[in-house]
């Protein structure tokens, strides 16, 4: 009986096993590069109800952060500014801007403004930010040069791996608090050492497992 197939059809179950898996593997690859926070979050900058520049309150005018973001010694989240807040300046100061209209009109109608947010973690990850605050981690370690930003952007993936490299070591991103809003620090030649001593004085033991984040 003559032969049906030729011979090299024998090779094709490890052909299919061999590209399966590398298929596979380029699947995996794929989804965990073009799928990571560092792809799909850094660089989010949502347009907001007002065009609110950073660059010129912060970086120009020298608007510390706790102005407008009052909460974040003392709560474990950081609050929007209510629109009075935004009024204090300006009930005086382009009082007659149209593009502050959205912000009258939320103050006479005493409906909140519907900033939208940029930094956002899920639901079953704890942040507290007043921790963070008091530990002596800048403003700029998270939210990148904000002073310097037009439009509020996302500088930093906010992952989980991201959070435990700063967790494991957080010499780096460790300042005197007094200088945590300020944008224009610079960490001294012996900051390492600075840190070291910081981390023993104030006790500081960053959480590496589970339960510190997913409580």
């Amino acid at each position: 009986m003559a032969q049906i197939f030729p011979s090299w059809t024998n090779r094709i179950p490890l052909f299919l096993g061999l590209g399966g898996r590398l298929l596979g593997e380029l699947d995996i690859g794929g989804v965990w590069y073009w799928f990571s926070p560092e792809f799909t979050d850094v660089g989010y900058a949502p347009r907001q109800p007002v065009p609110y520049s950073h660059r010129l309150h912060v970086g120009q005018l020298g608007l510390d952060c706790r102005y407008c973001h009052a909460s974040v010694e003392v709560a474990a989240a950081s609050n929007v500014p209510p629109t009075q807040v935004c009024m204090n300046c300006h009930h005086l100061i382009k009082r007659d801007s149209p593009l502050l209209e959205p912000v009258r009109q939320s103050l006479a109608s005493g409906k909140p403004m519907r900033w939208k947010r940029v930094h956002m973690l899920p639901d079953y990850a704890y942040f507290n930010h007043a921790v963070h605050v008091r530990a002596g981690v800048g403003c700029i370690s998270c939210h990148g040069p904000i002073h310097s930003m037009e439009v509020v952007a996302q500088a930093e993936p906010l992952s989980m791996g991201w959070c435990l490299d700063c967790h494991r070591d957080p010499t780096p991103h460790l300042r005197p608090t007094a200088e945590v809003t300020n944008m224009e620090w610079f960490p001294p030649k012996d900051q390492e050492a600075w840190a070291v001593q910081a981390i023993a004085e104030k006790g500081l033991a960053p959480p590496e497992d589970c339960s510190g984040c997913h409580r």
